[in-house]
């Protein structure tokens, strides 16, 4: 045991979030004097399946305040946690996996025994004196991830998603070159001609810096005519064939489990499960969609299997399998995706979350980090220390500079797959 990684404090704070609502942050402090700071907020769209996470309710903070939650992390997580080894991430985890005692960690909560987790994580890496991706992944840790950048928000355009916030999202992902510096490069040349072919042909100029929001109903009859624009926008960049189009879809969001029906996804007609099929067909042959995310209901893993089997690109699961070990591995089972999606805070604990991402290896499936749930910069750690080879955007946004300082200190170790960093 290495007396200086022993934990010292562990503490929390409500913090901000840039979804801009409250977040819970967890501290924790070690005996020679290494901090691991970690926060965890909310989703816009949240599968059923993945862990409870406790908020305060009531009016203030829209509800979503987590002073409740800094409470237990204080009061109870913080007495059975000082004294443990940060470098023991699974016994930590599991003591507090044991204290809470739920299938769902409603008793402590997801978000706050996922913030203690991270935080342990990190406290540890710098108790040692190593950056997060060695901690994380060793000597072997040299594997860039193939970025995007997001390009379209999709609130109600059409009606339905009543619980989908921003879905479907829209990215570029940019994996034909050499490095992830020429990858990023590309990424904001695809941006900038997206929004001059959106102004010239929509007249449409509502950017924020990283996204554009079309939030008026009337634009757009299908969305197909944003695939369409964005297609355009590829060949105006100068990077046909090398960048590709990403759609985090969470479908479950517009599907009503009792007519069975897709209300108001990607138009206002109704849509069975054959006709998204169908769609998608027409989206992977007519246009560069190498990536698709949540295409169908969450519960259908039957309608994965088969757009995995026949559309030869990457499906992802993110609300499909929750991060969880249990739920890919009945997709494993029956084909459902080809990758999923990795974030911690679904299933609770960091050695949860990194058990998944190795059952996914051993069973031939990607893994795609995303930081929307407050990961931030991290995530660019999580990513090269497990060797996802590609990550949810992270192309322009706050763990784009965390991963140019990692590619220039691995220096000619670092490695840059590209395409081949993701499935198929």
């Amino acid at each position: 045991m290495h007396d200086g990684s022993i934990i010292k404090s562990v503490t929390a704070l409500q913090s901000w979030s840039w979804r801009g609502h409250p977040a819970i942050e967890a501290r924790v402090t070690t005996r020679n004097g290494a901090l691991g700071v970690a926060q965890v907020q909310a989703g816009t769209s949240v599968g059923q399946y993945e862990v409870h996470f406790i908020h305060d309710g009531g009016p203030r903070w829209g509800g979503y305040g987590v002073q409740k939650a800094v409470g237990i992390v204080k009061d109870t997580i913080a007495p059975a946690l000082v004294g443990m080894d940060t470098t023991r991430q699974r016994e930590v985890d599991f003591r507090m996996i044991e204290m809470d005692g739920t299938p769902n960690k409603s008793k402590l909560g997801g978000n706050t025994i996922a913030a203690v987790s991270a935080a342990v994580l990190k406290a540890a890496a710098a108790s040692l004196g190593l950056p997060l991706y060695r901690h994380i992944g060793g000597d072997d840790a040299c594997l860039m991830p193939t970025p995007g950048v997001l390009a379209v928000l999709g609130p109600k355009r059409y009606g339905g998603g009543e619980r989908g916030g921003e879905k479907p999202t829209y990215s570029f992902y940019c994996h034909g070159y050499p490095t992830f510096f020429d990858a990023s490069h590309a990424c904001w040349q695809v941006r900038k001609a997206f929004r001059e072919v959106m102004l010239e042909k929509k007249g449409l100029s509502t950017f924020r810096i990283d996204r554009l929001f079309i939030d008026q109903e009337g634009v757009f009859e299908h969305d197909r005519e944003i695939w369409a624009l964005m297609k355009e926008a590829i060949g105006r960049s100068g990077n046909e064939g090398r960048i590709g189009i990403q759609v985090d879809i969470a479908a479950a969001c517009y599907y009503d489990k009792e007519t069975r029906l897709y209300k108001g996804l990607y138009s206002r007609e109704d849509k069975t499960r054959d006709d998204m099929i169908a769609l998608y067909r027409d989206m992977v042959k007519e246009y560069p969609f190498v990536i698709l995310e949540d295409p169908l209901d969450e519960d259908d893993y039957e309608g994965h299997a088969i757009l995995t089997r026949e559309l030869g690109v990457q499906i992802v699961g993110d609300d499909l399998f929750t991060t969880s070990p249990a739920r890919l591995q009945r997709g494993i089972d029956i084909g459902a995706a080809n990758c999923v999606l990795l974030k911690v805070n679904q299933v609770g604990s960091i050695t949860e979350a990194f058990d998944m991402v190795d059952l996914a290896y051993r069973n031939g499936y990607a893994v795609m980090p995303c930081s929307s749930r407050g990961e931030g910069a991290d995530i660019a750690d999580y990513a090269v220390g497990l060797g996802t080879g590609h990550m949810r955007e992270g192309g322009l946004d706050e763990a784009t500079t965390r991963l140019l300082e990692i590619e220039e200190e691995l220096g000619s170790q670092a490695r840059f797959l590209g395409r081949k960093g993701f499935k198929p």
